[in-house]
């Protein structure tokens, strides 16, 4: 059977980031879904505000799901290019009955406009006459309408240029001061995972191999695979000592429909013994709120430990769980 994502636990609290990174045909964006129940999980469970939406009727699901939104890559792709923006940031308050009267529903689409920096007037414009940018910040509006208390990023900022992704970032940023919404991003870009997380998984063939909140995953990631993916961004060095080698991840990443033995990383793991090509590594406690699944966890220098400790079944204790197990 082909599993999208398997064995993943997470959580993240209100007004709280958390950032889910991989290369593409990781998972990312089939773990928000997931997480959304936009895709049905074929085990483990997903927690909104302590109910199982796996328990919930269709009525019950369309209520709590208000308070669920997603921001998508690809903005004109989730626009319906026959409605103007007004009546597409209108209609989800339609859907759920909320927002009052007509007069107040088309107020309050005026408002969410001039909240992401886009004027009143453009609740009469069709998505076509935007750029891309525009485009993005009626995504986040249309978002914002039902006051979610969850907002699923994916790739919100890839389609748009990299001055007006600035701008999304510290605008996404700002809503989330004001308003305390919970966001699970999802992003190839690791600089923009830093500077929005608080934690971090990190997502290889579907499953967790790494999860640490955002600067100690960056100072110091546990993971050979982490490690790869931060050693393979581009930067300017300021000076010729600041230069260092780009090393992307060696080969390429696996097929999902024939995965390898033992741990997943191991034919593209610069560190891999025969216990990794022979042992699936279980994700466990390699620091203070900090998981990974390796037999030979990096130590704070990047450099394979020298004594690598099997801490059993006390590895994951229940307070450092996740609430929600999704496998899909």
């Amino acid at each position: 059977m082909l599993r999208a994502v398997e064995s993943v636990s997470f959580e993240v609290s209100a007004g709280q980031t958390l950032g889910v990174v991989g290369e593409s045909g990781s998972g990312k964006s089939t773990l928000g879904r997931v997480a959304l129940r936009l895709l049905p999980a074929d085990s483990g469970r997903v927690l909104f505000d302590g109910q199982d939406l796996a328990d919930l009727n269709p009525k019950e699901l369309r209520s709590v799901r208000r308070r669920m939104q997603m921001i998508f890559q690809n903005p004109l792709a989730s626009l319906n290019p026959r409605m103007t923006i007004g009546a597409a940031i209108e209609d989800a308050m339609i859907i759920q009955k909320s927002g009052g009267s007509a007069n107040a529903r088309r107020a309050r689409v005026g408002d969410l406009l001039e909240r992401v920096g886009l004027p009143r007037s453009a609740a009469d414009a069709h998505p076509f006459e935007l750029s891309g940018g525009q485009q993005q910040r009626v995504g986040i509006a249309r978002a914002l309408a039902l006051s979610p208390g969850l907002v699923v990023c994916d790739e919100p900022v890839s389609a748009v240029d990299v001055s007006i992704q600035v701008q999304i970032i510290e605008l996404l940023k700002e809503l989330q001061q004001e308003l305390g919404m919970a966001y699970m991003f999802i992003s190839h870009n690791l600089a923009v995972v830093q500077y929005l997380s608080d934690m971090v998984l990190v997502l290889y063939l579907g499953q967790v191999v790494e999860q640490a909140p955002a600067d100690q995953l960056f100072d110091a990631p546990r993971h050979p695979y982490t490690k790869a993916l931060i050693d393979s961004v581009l930067t300017i060095p300021k000076s010729a000592a600041d230069r260092r080698l780009i090393r992307p991840p060696r080969g390429e990443i696996p097929s999902p429909l024939s995965p390898p033995s033992g741990c997943p990383y191991h034919p593209r793991c610069p560190i891999a013994t025969s216990k990794c090509r022979e042992e699936k590594p279980a994700l466990r406690a390699v620091g203070q709120g900090r998981l990974a699944a390796c037999h030979y966890p990096l130590a704070d220098t990047g450099a394979p430990a020298l004594v690598s400790v099997d801490a059993g079944e006390e590895a994951l204790k229940p307070s450092e769980r996740a609430t929600s197990e999704i496998g899909a």
